[in-house]
């Protein structure tokens, strides 16, 4: 059994709006099913947010250009852009499948919620409505998180539920002070690009019903990061010497292209290249590698027969955001115990997954609540009834148990022995990570990916204890 010892913690249950995220979130969601003079309820309206989500459309998609035209002239920073998460936003087959389960639940009328930030270029351009569909949509839709969906935002609103204005007759905008001239477009430099806000336009998010689901940009607002102005890009973006455009200068600091995070794509092939491929399962290990320790102490003996007190402390060593962040509610992050005694006996485990390859905890299906220990760093929804939600859509309540920046929580497990128990014992804890747990793909109708989601042990730790004779 365990008892948590909270050192540093961070717990919330909060909605924000306006840029303050601290703030309640806006009065101007539409209103659903509330009754008429008649007396019967009003069919629910379509969401929409002027900005965003407009009742109509505010641009058009032909005033974009695709990626591959960027290509002439920066074709390193496509080719990294295209193993990227921004350039798998709307191929992505998790994200698809949870808007159409979101589609069915709310009969199209929430349909530009999640394509807001993962296609606004589509969703003003007035392409998404209601019963949509991936397959119809165009090309130019399809990229998702393309080049111009960025470098045409002329400024930032509110920082989450894509709150940036798009200029699509605009110049290319971006961090150079110095754009070279380019006979291929107008250039502006634009300190939008060198700080965490922009990202956090569309990277933090509210739910419709005001929960909030993300919020890796407020958690950065209040971190030792955010007091030492290193924005998002230090991490996600880093830099080298090089050329910006093939025929520009040569630039001392240019940035990377592939936004680097803790996903690997699903889609096999999307990135197609063995190279490429690599060089993305190694940076997301090395972000993953130094993102927490763990450090082990035990009672210093231990009689046999008696109980073993074991201290597990976490510490989150990211300086500018909470572990995990983003999408808390669907990554998985847990610790796992194995104690063996001197005969190599397991005579304790905990985090260890049941045949399904889940957690031991409400959503096994071959051992529900199996592992009454289970340590998790995450965040949980619940539905109106006090029930675990899967989706947070039907969810009314959000808590989490991540930890906030530079912050260390202590557990303490209880290692029970018997009599017959050899010592010394031999005490092996992992710090485990996943992007997507087993549960939810086999939700989504997309079992054949469980395989495919890797398990990454971002820390270590081992101890010896000794026991005592009677």
């Amino acid at each position: 059994m365990r008892k948590p010892l909270i050192i540093a913690s961070l717990l919330w249950i909060s909605a924000c709006g306006d840029p303050d995220p601290t703030s309640p979130p806006p009065d101007d969601l539409p209103d659903a099913g509330q009754p008429d003079a008649s007396g019967e309820p009003e069919a629910p309206s379509e969401l929409f947010d002027e900005l965003s989500m407009p009742a109509e459309p505010t641009l058009s998609a032909s005033d974009f250009e695709g990626a591959q035209s960027c290509a002439r002239c920066h074709p390193d920073h496509v080719s990294q852009w295209r193993s990227s998460a921004h350039a798998y936003a709307m191929v992505d087959p998790v994200y698809r499948a949870l808007v159409k389960v979101r589609q069915a639940d709310l009969d199209g009328r929430e349909d530009r919620f999640c394509l807001q930030c993962h296609s606004a270029i589509a969703t003003r351009g007035g392409e998404i409505t209601p019963g949509f569909t991936f397959e119809g949509l165009s090309e130019i839709a399809l990229e998702g998180v393309t080049c111009e969906a960025c470098h045409k935002i002329s400024s930032v609103e509110r920082p989450y539920n894509a709150g940036h204005t798009l200029d699509p007759r605009g110049p290319m905008r971006g961090p150079l002070s110095d754009p070279a001239p380019t006979d291929a477009h107008e250039s502006a430099s634009s300190p939008l690009f060198q700080g965490a806000l922009l990202c956090g336009s569309c990277h933090d998010v509210i739910e419709s019903d005001g929960l909030h689901l993300e919020r890796p940009y407020a958690e950065w607002l209040e971190s030792e990061a955010a007091e030492q102005e290193q924005p998002c890009q230090r991490c996600h973006m880093p830099t080298r010497a090089g050329k910006a455009a093939t025929d520009g200068p040569d630039r001392p600091v240019i940035h990377e292209h592939r936004f680097v995070g803790v996903d690997l794509p699903l889609v096999e092939g999307f990135i197609a290249d063995p190279d490429e491929l690599e060089t993305v399962r190694a940076q997301i290990a090395t972000l993953l590698g130094g993102a927490a320790e763990l450090r082990l102490a035990a009672s210093p003996a231990t009689r046999v027969g008696g109980q073993v007190d074991l201290q597990a402390t976490i510490t989150n060593r990211i300086s500018a955001h909470s572990l995990p962040t983003g999408t808390t509610f669907i990554r998985q992050l847990w610790l796992e115990i194995t104690v063996t005694d001197a005969q190599g006996a397991v005579i304790y485990q905990t985090g260890h997954l049941d045949e399904g390859g889940d957690l031991r905890d409400h959503f096994s299906s071959t051992d529900p609540y199996g592992d009454p220990d289970l340590i998790t760093l995450g965040s949980s929804l619940v539905n109106a009834e006090g029930s675990p939600e899967i989706f947070s859509w039907r969810a009314t309540e959000h808590t989490s148990t991540a930890l906030s920046p530079r912050y260390s929580r202590t557990y303490t497990l209880f290692i029970p022995t018997t009599q017959a128990t050899l010592g010394p014992l031999q005490i092996e804890a992992r710090l485990r990570f996943r992007s997507h747990p087993p549960y939810l793909l086999r939700a989504l109708g997309l079992a054949d990916l469980v395989d495919q989601v890797p398990i990454h042990d971002i820390a270590r730790a081992s101890l010896s204890a000794t026991l005592l004779p009677e």
